[in-house]
């Protein structure tokens, strides 16, 4: 596309987002600025082949457009280093016209032969007036891009508001973004469509690698991702090619790249983890029989205990397994190789706090997987199909406290974690090649002092018909042979709930509905759209995370595959459960109300009031729900004044179309929130930020606290539990640890499990966490400025509420036997932010890893 604020511009340029409303002071024609780079090690910058023109968003009366300075070259001034990448200072210097006008924006040309990161520039208009541009971006050479392109500053503008200069500029830079649906996409576009996931099988490989395409058809609905281009699979047509060996360069947009410090963050820390997963791999060669662990002390010498350990060099083994690029990248970033992984949070205290059953009944409110539960609307439950459990009154009675169960149900003290419908279906397909699962209903009930305690578990596998099952129920026992087949079933439980966990609550209700939403937002609402930029913090680094977790953790053989019991099954056992999902019940209290877990309160500021009050994910979560509407709704109403303005938005009109019959095009039929007025904007914005922050902090950093210790936390389990008079049961008395222990998934896949959550707990040191922006003067607006504080504030108001909470004794669940706080939640974590790591709190802005 030609450029048409400037004809003979013919070079790949950048507009980076600005304080506006700054004029060029009368009688001073000079500007100076300063600007950020970072480069990749060994590469020197762009230097004097880069050059910036500033642009105005007054009208030049020649073109009709805004106003474009000369171009001014970048001049170096000083390099240093972070984690082995470049951050390299030029300075830049330009003579303007008085009658320049209104600096609106800035134009960069990358005439280099290497793509750079512009992180930052700043201008000094005046003495006492500095502008600066938050950039956080790549810029591609021109000899890649061919073609002008053109952005704008973000000024806060709804479309009827939009300068005179800038209308149809931001109409042009709409188009360019939604590209034309053809040709592979080249790493410098900047081009937003739509794709099914077509790349998640890998035919080529053989038809055991083959997997169905998702979305876009009644059988495997979901929602859209990024569009690459990819090739077709020779063997199946409908599906893309993949790569022979891991590529970690996947088509994203520039804006959506990960930056290279947290790019290089990432990398290290796999290779860590990676570390820590092949010694104990090469260790267990030398034994006789490797396959699995013969202990429990065994299972915890894999874990450091935090002592200090020697430096390593990484294993030649952990060299094959990244590209050189980012191998040679990461050696800049790591000094010191630990051996063993760090000490989970679950065995600190008490090695074998997991085994009581508070503990267990403890994560399901408090743990990485609290919105399954639900309060049980009937009994006996029943499937979908009319099949009626078989747990009885007789089960349960004696642990109801008195209660009928009638009056526990009446009284809100009875709930379910239900497993069981979604995953009869799957069964027979899933129970192959060694792996044992059933589908589990789990019945809890809650006890005088405040805790949660199992009461029955029933384990179900398909019986000889549609309408059949082999149900199996289990009742708390604390010795002998019963305790130890209970404590089985509850392993079984916790099998279910991992891949629950890991493929609907963490994948799919996180980072795969907000995709679409991203996607929308980049072709429909212009950068100068307030609502873009309220969403831009929000949206940081999900599409290039969704990428890497294609090409990594959920595609065919990948390591979800590998390690939950659901197999190859997994991503079609997602689809089905987006079936359920509805956009208008993601919302905190929707959802707290939909599962049973409170009921309407008109007098509470959040519509809804918790059933029992020690819910540690339900009462923190309504705290910070709460604090991110006020925020929202304070944020909207300066730019709204009337419903009329959201209605006559077409860009927010158009926006929200195409996420309903588009992004989420297989759901456009089913009820979605409308756009009509500030209310529903503002619902519908909560819900959003809500999921991309809190939500997707709540299942994702408390991983490894939990989930890296498989006795806790299952992801498969390779034994049923025996039944007597058969070879497995005497199998079973004879050891009925040896047995548990061979139950669990092999030290291999055990191993694998640990790494992967040692990387997916981390935050990385620059994140950017809720009620944080990167830069103070991230708006041109005082009075939003200032909301912006109030919500600061609000947060850390419920900080001490949430410390205070967790420091109360009579609240059982929200520290439980194993004594971890519930800190998940726990929105500022400003003494920690420096280093990052596994520190399981903190409430990123977005879905970031």
């Amino acid at each position: 596309m030609t450029n048409n604020l400037c004809p003979s511009l013919k070079v790949v340029q950048r507009f980076f987002a600005v304080i506006p409303g700054a004029a060029i002071p009368s009688g001073h024609s000079v500007i100076n600025g300063e600007i950020v780079i970072v480069a990749d090690p060994g590469h020197s910058g762009p230097s004097r082949s880069a050059s910036i023109r500033l642009c105005s968003s007054t009208k030049d009366p020649n073109t009709g457009k805004g106003k474009l300075s000369k171009k001014a070259s970048l001049r170096h001034v000083k390099t240093t280093k972070d984690k082995g990448l470049n951050i390299i200072m030029y300075s830049v210097k330009f003579n303007v016209e008085a009658e320049f006008g209104i600096l609106g924006a800035f134009l960069i040309t990358n005439g280099h032969k290497h793509k750079f990161f512009l992180q930052s520039a700043t201008f000094e208009v005046s003495s006492v007036e500095i502008i600066h541009f938050d950039c956080q971006s790549w810029v591609y050479p021109i000899r890649r891009t061919k073609t002008d392109r053109i952005f704008f500053s973000n000024t806060c503008y709804l479309p009827h508001q939009t300068p005179a200069a800038m209308v149809e500029l931001r109409r042009e830079e709409l188009h360019s973004l939604r590209g034309d649906g053809r040709g592979e996409r080249k790493e410098w576009e900047r081009i937003y469509e739509y794709d099914h996931y077509d790349d998640l099988g890998n035919a080529n490989k053989g038809h055991e690698h083959a997997r169905p395409v998702l979305g876009g058809t009644q059988a495997h609905p979901y929602p859209r991702r990024i569009r690459t281009g990819h090739t077709c699979s020779n063997k199946d047509p409908k599906t893309k090619s993949q790569p022979k060996m891991i590529d970690l360069d996947i088509f994203v947009p520039p804006d959506e790249q990960l930056h290279p410090k947290k790019l290089l963050e990432l990398l290290s820390n796999s290779i860590q983890s990676a570390v820590h997963f092949i010694i104990p791999e090469t260790k267990s060669l030398i034994k006789e029989d490797s396959d699995s662990f013969d202990s429990f002390n065994e299972i915890l010498e894999v874990f450091s205990g935090n002592q200090g350990q020697q430096a390593g060099k990484v294993p030649d083994e952990v060299r094959k397994m990244a590209p050189n690029k980012q191998l040679k990248r990461m050696i800049h970033t790591r000094k010191t190789n630990q051996a063993k992984f760090p000490l989970p949070q679950i065995l600190a205290e008490n090695k074998w706090a997991w085994k009581d059953d508070r503990e267990f009944a403890r994560q399901m409110i408090a743990g990485i997987n609290p919105a399954r539960i639900r309060g049980l609307q009937e009994f006996p439950p029943h499937s979908r199909n009319g099949v009626r459990s078989s747990i009885k009154v007789a089960h349960i009675a004696h642990n109801l406290e008195g209660l009928t169960i009638e009056q526990a149900m009446s009284q809100h003290k009875i709930f379910i974690l239900d497993h069981h419908d979604y995953l009869m279906p799957f069964l027979n397909r899933i129970n192959t090649n060694g792996i044992c699962a059933y589908a589990s209903r789990t019945l809890l009930f809650s006890s005088k002092d405040g805790s949660l305690k199992p009461v029955a578990i029933e384990l179900s596998l398909p019986g000889s018909s549609s309408s059949e099952e082999d149900p199996w129920v289990f009742v708390p026992a604390s010795q002998g042979i019963e305790a130890a087949l209970w404590q089985l079933a509850k392993t079984h439980v916790t099998a279910n709930d991992s891949a629950h966990h890991q493929l609907i609550s963490h994948w799919l209700h996180t980072h795969a509905v907000v995709e679409p939403f991203i996607i929308a937002s980049r072709r429909q609402l212009s950068v100068m759209h307030p609502i873009h930029q309220l969403l831009r913090p929000h949206f940081r680094d999900t599409m290039h995370i969704n990428a890497l977790y294609r090409r990594i953790l959920i595609n065919s053989g990948g390591v979800l595959e590998k390690t939950l019991f659901t197999g190859e099954v997994s991503m079609e056992l997602s689809s089905m459960l987006y079936k359920e999902w509805r956009f208008d019940e993601q919302g905190l209290p929707s959802d707290l109300l939909k599962r049973g877990m409170a009921i309407q309160d008109p007098e509470s500021p959040t519509g809804v009031k918790l059933i029992f009050h020690d819910y540690p994910y339900g009462e923190d979560g309504l705290d910070i729900w709460l604090a991110i509407k006020t925020w929202v709704s304070d944020f909207c109403s300066v730019f709204y004044k009337q419903d009329g303005h959201i209605q006559s938005d077409k860009e927010l009109q158009a926006w929200w179309s195409e996420i309903r019959n588009v992004g989420h095009g297989d759901k456009k039929r089913e009820k979605w929130c409308e756009m009509k007025n500030l209310t529903d904007l503002i619902e519908v914005l909560t819900t959003l930020i809500w999921i991309s922050s809190a939500l997707h902090a709540s299942v994702a950093f408390g991983q490894y606290a939990y989930a890296s210790y498989p006795p806790n936390r299952t992801t498969l389990c390779r034994k049923f539990i025996p039944e007597e008079g058969t070879f497995e049961f005497a199998e079973f008395l004879r050891d009925t640890d040896g047995y548990f222990i061979k139950m669990l998934p092999r030290r291999s896949e055990m191993t694998l499990w640990i790494a992967l959550m040692e990387v997916l707990s981390q935050h990385t040191s620059d994140e950017e966490y809720l009620g944080q922006r990167s830069m103070v003067q991230w708006t041109d607006k005082e009075e939003v400025r200032q909301l912006f504080m109030k919500f600061k504030r609000n947060l850390r108001d419920i900080q001490g509420r949430i410390i205070e909470r967790n420091g109360n004794p009579e609240l059982k669940n929200r520290g439980g036997p194993a004594k971890i706080p519930y800190e998940l939640l726990l929105p500022d974590i400003t003494d920690d932010r420096s280093t990052g790591g596994i520190i399981g709190k903190g409430i990123p802005n977005s879905i970031s890893i």
